[in-house]
């Protein structure tokens, strides 16, 4: 038997109902999509982890207004986004720490028409490349510029329009 899976054997039956825990990554995910509106928005089950929290520093350092209403439940609001904390050193710095950073871009690009991106940094497990990211986007529109000096990405997208991308 795999640990993935459990086998139950035996005439018993089975009933109830579990409450999923939230996922890292698709929570990454999610609350970076807060960025897309001005409107205050509610998530639920969001994983008390370190990347989540880390995430959510980032996204108060923009602006959004974060309000913790229990364990795992949180709003955000971000109606007051200040873009030029982007290219600030204490934004870099703290981008830098998690590999979730790159999950802004969207959102930030979609809605502010430009992000900057420092190369991430964040655990070392498994092949986590992020030209895949790049590319998608550049197929969607975007420009990516790299500056040596800062050690960081801008990236540019006056104008996204729709594309296939596999």
């Amino acid at each position: 038997m795999s640990n993935q899976a459990f086998r139950v054997q035996g005439n018993a039956h089975l009933s109830g109902s579990i409450q999923p825990q939230g996922a890292k990554n698709e929570a990454l995910q999610i609350v970076s999509a807060v960025l897309l509106t001005d409107k205050k928005v509610s998530i639920r089950n969001i994983p008390d982890i370190l990347d989540i929290r880390k995430q959510i520093e980032l996204l108060k350092g923009l602006g959004v207004k974060v309000e913790k209403i229990n364990d795992n439940d949180y709003s955000f609001q971000a109606d007051d986004i200040d873009t030029d904390h982007l290219s600030s050193p204490e934004y870099q710095e703290n981008a830098k720490k998690i590999r979730g950073s790159v999950m802004l871009l969207g959102p930030l690009l979609a809605r502010f028409k430009k992000a900057f991106l420092p190369k991430p940094g964040g655990d070392k497990i498994g092949r986590r490349r992020l030209d895949t990211h790049f590319l998608g986007f550049e197929k969607l529109g975007a420009s990516f510029n790299y500056d040596e000096n800062e050690d960081q990405f801008y990236i540019g997208a006056e104008k996204l329009h729709g594309t296939f991308i596999l």
